[in-house]
């Protein structure tokens, strides 16, 4: 056991001299503790911000050239990025292979521990040569420490493939250098409970990937305004929330906003396509597919024909 790193040095490791005593504070002291110390959080995601927006934008494009966005890590930034990944599907509608999280261990390890697994540089490697990225694609490695091998492995793989690089963590650069393409770094300070960054790291770090997803979502056109138009109409509170996000964009009633959604395949984007020009369920979709499924591109394309005619 020799061959142990000293890790101490880092950040996310250090002791955090307001929570000294932590093992002697009452109740209320600890909340209002733990709430001081995430106020932390939303300054790391302000001074990273010009980061965050890059990240966006890149992801983006590569998402509108036939890309794919991979996120990996291990415990919870393994965890982290898994559910972002899997809640893209019912909010925006994306196929399950558009977003996808990769977590050491597989599966068992979102509902058991195994941080053992995060040690494998090799097997950080394996995991993106089995997923078969290409220059299209774009890898986020998430690691709070910024040392996980494993995720270190799915960075150096990726870049070998041309992939475009980003890398999540909280310690800063000259501590831990990273070579990717984006280096986002979330600095939030030592844990009121020493090294356990499922705290204030795994909380910015959930922060920064509903930024990231999200504005990547708004710029594929999978929102409009302020709605999810792109919703996955799968249970009864989903189908209640296409129907709301109907009525409030068009002057249909409730009962006349089910009827055109049924007749719309379910699609809210394609419901108010149709409501807005007129035009059947069929060219109303082959209009959405030209513009890759941008609500607004395809009702300006319809606009400037009607305006010619």
């Amino acid at each position: 056991m020799n061959n142990i790193r000293e890790r101490g040095y880092l950040l996310t490791e250090q002791i955090n001299p307001k929570s000294k005593n932590l093992d002697q504070l009452t109740s209320i002291e600890l909340v209002d503790l733990f709430n001081e110390e995430d106020i932390n959080t939303i300054e790391a995601i302000n001074k990273a911000r010009l980061e965050l927006a890059k990240s966006i934008e890149v992801i983006s494009q590569a998402l509108k050239d036939g890309g794919k966005l991979f996120y990996i890590g291990a415990g919870t930034s393994g965890r982290l990025g898994v559910l972002d990944a899997v809640e893209c599907p019912p909010t925006f509608c994306t196929s399950p292979e558009l977003v996808q999280g990769i977590i050491a261990g597989g599966n068992s390890s979102l509902t058991r521990s195994s941080e053992d697994l995060e040690d494998s540089f090799q097997d950080g490697e394996k995991e993106i040569l089995q997923k078969e990225i290409t220059d299209k694609d774009v890898v986020i490695g998430i690691s709070a420490g910024g040392t996980t091998p494993f995720v270190h492995g799915a960075l150096n793989a990726a870049r070998k493939k041309l992939s475009t690089t980003i890398a999540i963590s909280c310690v800063p650069i000259e501590q831990v250098p990273i070579s990717v393409d984006i280096n986002i770094r979330l600095l939030t300070g030592p844990e009121i409970l020493a090294g356990s960054t499922r705290l204030k790291a795994g909380t910015a770090t959930k922060m920064a990937l509903n930024i990231i997803s999200t504005g990547v979502m708004v710029k594929l056109g999978k929102v409009y305004e302020n709605r999810m138009i792109d919703v996955a109409i799968t249970n009864l509170k989903l189908y209640d929330r296409a129907l709301r996000i109907l009525q409030e964009l068009t002057n249909l009633s409730r009962q006349d906003a089910i009827l055109l959604l049924e007749d719309s395949n379910k699609q809210v984007k394609l419901a108010l396509l149709r409501y807005w020009t007129g035009i059947t369920s069929k060219d109303g979709q082959s209009l959405l597919d030209l513009y890759q499924g941008n609500l607004k591109s395809a009702l300006s394309y319809f606009n400037k024909l009607k305006i010619n005619e």
